[in-house]
């Protein structure tokens, strides 16, 4: 009743109002809080509102009860009460006929009569009824009702709203201020027992036991998080939070509130138990929204973990959590098909705007190499998102002619998703282009010992084949930036243009191929300058071998690294590493292969003794410095190693066996012999076995 005494309707529906994605935050945050919510304040405001409308009836009937006493004080005697009392089926049914006859005379102006005992009793009956429930008399099992509450809220529900225009009849005014004080009262207990319906735990007996006690402590029912821990592959239905029969529950209780015109109180609370629910869920997976200015001081460990525990959430959220809200609103709304969409489109929206803030900060964060696999994570998932928006709001769900209310859902969404993947993007490409810097940084002047892989090689080539492990993600991403340049200050030197192109990869078809080309140029010219810290040239180019070798290797080993080279690169590279073979087996041992030759050595048919001896006895020290000095060098690659042993045999021990076979016999005797020629033909074979080991050894002391 307002204040000139015109009933009282219930409130209509207010749809949600969306904006930006700031104030979309912001309006959440203040009006449907993800925190703990509780309705006592509201529902103590409904149900004050009842009982004083209920007092003012109940002062009424006391003052007709007090005329009735005085007329029978004068000699009327009073109606002896009637002897059976009708049950509430009866009284149901009567109403039902009433509210018949009601609908029968819309075009009447008559008023048909109203059986006043009959609506009063059943109106106490209902209203005794809410109050046992309400007092924990017992509690309210819809699958045990012994009174069927629900249809009863309806019927009155249309009582108030049916005998409205009658109100000028003051029975009717009656009637109709009675049923509204009731429907109040029925609208209090079933906001109530409808947020704890959906706070009820689906892991506990479903009878109810703790979701109906009004000292119940927990404040959410949050979706299994055993659920996003599956299998990534599988494709099951997610599991709905409650059982079927509480669900039904859930849908017949909030149909009667919509009925009644509790609309916006149905969806409100619908709203905060099920957004509590979702934000839960997150958290159990561990994900408790740190805000951006932590993030971006937070040391890389932690926030390694806070990254991977951001993308089992997001990935939670997009699998299983928002499909499993938009099945849940359908059943429970499944008369209001508005309502379960407009609901859904909000908590999508919301949520992932909210989720989306954690990538965000990842752009203010400084950019480092070992950043760049979980960027690239994010963005892979960002951009699996997008697929995900596209299927919660499908095209083709509404009428013809009809506004599609989740169109702009959809495109908000879509659009804040690809900035922030955008921004990702951006900061993978700027984290990879710090690799060209780190190469270029790296300008230690301490070779290596026995010209062995150099680390930043194997920190480069272990970086680019994880790297590679994303090609098509890189790929992408430097087609969507390729303006954006590394900004290298100066190109690295060209060796051999043949290894500067990749004949397979164009810069403009494939930006990405094309930096990974740039980097392995970079790295080979810094190792070419790292090669002239050897003052033994021959050790320079074993260790250009060793690195030229260990490169071909890894990228062979890498299917998208091979693709995104080439096989002219890689046959390229392959040749330079024969080219260094060949040139320290020049540097190396063709001194050596000069004493074993023939020049000088016959004079007129005649052996010269003196420089026969002078050979022998070069050979034996040249071979002795040789085995000594690169017994201690190092090359790590097995294969490598027994390619330079057989070549060395190959040429070395096969001249020394010609040499040997021909000119040992001039010697005069044994002891001669063993002074100049020292090695037999299988100790040099064992003593270049011995060569690349990396541990110096003297032949003297074996020997």
């Amino acid at each position: 009743m307002d204040k000139n005494g015109n009933p009282v309707l219930p409130q209509k529906f207010s749809s949600f109002s969306s904006s930006a994605r700031e104030e979309k935050l912001r309006e959440s945050d203040r009006n449907l809080s993800l925190g703990n919510i509780k309705l006592e304040t509201h529902e103590k405001k409904e149900l004050d509102l009842a009982k004083t409308q209920i007092k003012e009836d109940e002062e009424g009937e006391n003052a007709d009860e007090e005329r009735k006493d005085e007329d029978a004080s004068h000699g009327e005697e009073a109606n002896p009460p009637a002897e059976n009392e009708p049950d509430f089926a009866t009284l149901s049914e009567e109403v039902d006929q009433f509210l018949a006859s009601l609908a029968n005379t819309e075009k009447s102006d008559e008023v048909p009569e109203i059986p006043e005992s009959v609506i009063e009793k059943f109106l106490n009956v209902v209203e005794k009824t809410l109050k046992k429930y309400d007092n924990e008399d017992e509690k309210w099992l819809p699958e045990h009702d012994d009174l069927p509450l629900l249809p009863a809220i309806g019927r009155v529900m249309r009582l108030t709203t049916e005998t409205e225009k009658y109100y000028a009849d003051p029975k009717y005014a009656h009637a109709m201020n009675h049923a509204g004080g009731i429907l109040h009262l029925s609208m209090a207990f079933l906001e109530e027992e409808f947020y704890l319906l959906l706070l009820e735990d689906p892991h506990v007996d479903s009878h109810r036991t703790s979701s109906f006690g009004r000292n119940h402590e927990s404040d959410r029912c949050v979706l299994p998080p055993s659920s996003a821990a599956e299998g990534e592959g599988e494709s099951k239905e997610p599991s709905l939070p409650y059982p079927s029969e509480t669900i039904e529950w859930l849908r017949e209780i909030a149909t009667t509130m919509i009925s009644a015109g509790y609309i916006t109180e149905c969806c409100q609370i619908f709203s905060i138990a099920r957004r509590n629910a979702f934000e839960s869920s997150l958290s159990l997976l561990g994900f408790e929204r740190p805000s951006i200015d932590d993030l971006v001081r937070m040391a890389w460990e932690p926030l390694e973990g806070e990254i991977a525990t951001w993308i089992k959430a997001f990935k939670h959220a997009l699998m299983k959590g928002f499909p499993c809200e938009r099945d849940l609103a359908n059943k429970v709304f499944n008369d209001n098909k508005k309502i379960s969409a407009e609901f859904f489109s909000n908590l999508v929206s919301e949520a992932i705007l909210h989720l989306l803030n954690f990538p965000e900060a990842m752009f203010m964060t400084k950019c480092s190499a070992e950043k760049l696999f979980k960027m690239l994570d994010i963005y892979e998932a960002l951009k699996d998102s997008e697929i995900a928006i596209e299927s919660f709001f499908p095209e083709g769900d509404v009428k013809d002619g009809e506004e599609d209310p989740t169109a702009s859902y959809k495109l908000d969404l879509k659009s804040e998703v690809a900035a922030v993947r955008s921004h990702i993007g951006e900061l993978a490409k700027a984290i990879f282009c710090e690799l060209e810097r780190s190469i270029k940084a790296d300008t230690t002047k301490n070779p290596v010992p026995g010209g062995a892989v150099h680390p930043l090689t194997r920190y480069v080539m272990n970086y680019l084949k994880y790297v590679c492990a994303y090609k098509n993600t890189l790929e992408e991403i430097f087609r969507e930036h390729h303006k954006t340049s590394c900004d290298n200050d100066e190109k690295p030197e060209k060796g051999n243009d043949n290894n500067n192109h990749n004949n397979n990869n164009d810069d403009d078809d494939n930006p990405f191929a094309a930096q990974l080309v740039e980097v392995m140029d970079l790295l080979n010219s810094n190792l070419d300058t790292k090669s002239k810290l050897y003052k033994d040239i021959s050790l320079s180019h074993i260790f250009l071998m060793n690195n030229g070798r260990y490169i071909v290797q890894k990228i062979k080993g890498s299917e998208e690294a091979s693709a995104l080279l080439g096989e002219t690169w890689i046959r390229n590279r392959s040749a330079d590493v024969r080219n260094y073979h060949k040139s320290y087996q020049r540097e190396t041992w063709s001194k050596l292969l000069a004493c074993l030759k023939n020049d000088g050595l016959v004079v007129k048919g005649n052996v010269q003794k003196p420089v026969l001896k002078e050979r022998f006895k070069s050979f034996n020290a040249m071979f002795e410095e040789i085995h000594r000095t690169q017994s201690a060098w190092v090359v790590s690659d097995e294969q490598l190693k027994s390619e330079l042993r057989v070549s060395i045999q190959a040429v070395v021990v096969q001249a020394y066996r010609s040499f040997k076979g021909r000119f040992e016999q001039n010697f005069r005797d044994l002891r001669q012999t063993e002074k100049y020629i020292k090695f037999s033909v299988e100790d040099l074979e064992r003593y270049v076995d011995e060569l690349f080991e990396g541990n110096p050894t003297s032949m003297v002391r074996r020997r």
